[in-house]
């Protein structure tokens, strides 16, 4: 049995899969402020623990956590090394062009790339934790003061769902894509930069091309269902917060004011 595509949903009895989907949705965004505000090196060092904890909640596995963030270790390098040539023209090791590699722009690359790979893991627990439909009407709830001023927080609820949906099935279909083109003779690992861009076009351009497809195909699937994007329905009956709901989003958030105030 093949492994599961990054960001689906994984069935589980854990602490985390149990907290209201509202409160999740919440937590994640007050991480997130946190992680891109700390900028002392106990600050990261805190934020990486708290990551490391909300994995073990979870009860996935370390593999799984962090599979979306793995797949784009050339992203990462790309970042840290665009951050050491470029960044600073302070002190650099030696200047040739527009190229000025420095201690400082090293530093600032490897900020980046630790902020972006924390948030990828914990988007990534984020859906690997709650289902769909939950992550559907937690978004609509928490958008609904939205409806006063007109705009249709259903639909753009409904929209964001299935974005965040059809990562997983990307991640699969270019997994896919990538083994048929190394059995056509692609080169996605020769140590070669000219070779490595010029395995990209044929990666990606499938890739964008499945993506309208599948998109027309769902829009298709969802009119022959009756959907018009008019509000005809009522959402079953909220579920009450519990305890362990607020407990975890007040210390979430205790533990964020603390790094942004001090950290």
């Amino acid at each position: 049995m093949s492994r599961l595509p990054t960001g689906t949903f994984i069935p589980g009895s854990s602490p985390v899969h149990r907290l209201d989907a509202r409160v999740k949705l919440l937590s994640l965004i007050a991480l997130l402020i946190a992680i891109v505000s700390v900028d002392t090196l106990i600050g990261y060092a805190v934020i990486a623990a708290i990551t490391v904890f909300v994995i073990g909640l979870s009860g996935l596995t370390l593999k799984t956590a962090v599979g979306s963030a793995y797949r784009m270790y050339l992203f990462f390098i790309l970042v840290l090394l665009m951050n050491t040539c470029f960044f600073s023209a302070e002190d650099p090791w030696f200047s040739f062009w527009l190229i000025h590699p420095s201690h400082g722009g090293m530093v600032q690359g490897l900020i980046v790339v630790f902020r972006v790979f924390m948030v990828l893991v914990l988007s990534n627990i984020l859906t690997c934790t709650t289902q769909p439909m939950e992550m559907t009407n937690a978004l609509e709830s928490l958008m609904s003061p939205l409806r006063f001023v007109k705009i249709p927080t259903d639909q753009i609820a409904i929209i964001i769902s299935v974005a965040i949906q059809f990562i997983p099935t990307l991640f699969e279909e270019a997994d896919m894509i990538r083994k048929a083109q190394t059995a056509r003779g692609a080169t996605f690992d020769s140590p070669k930069l000219s070779e490595k861009a010029a395995a990209v076009m044929p990666l990606a351009i499938p890739i964008f091309l499945g993506a309208f497809k599948r998109a027309d195909e769902l829009s298709l699937a969802m009119e022959a269902r009756g959907y018009t994007g008019v509000r005809i329905h009522t959402n079953r009956k909220k579920a009450c917060l519990r305890f362990g709901d607020y407990a975890a989003m007040v210390s979430v958030l205790a533990v964020c004011i603390l790094l942004t105030a001090f950290l």
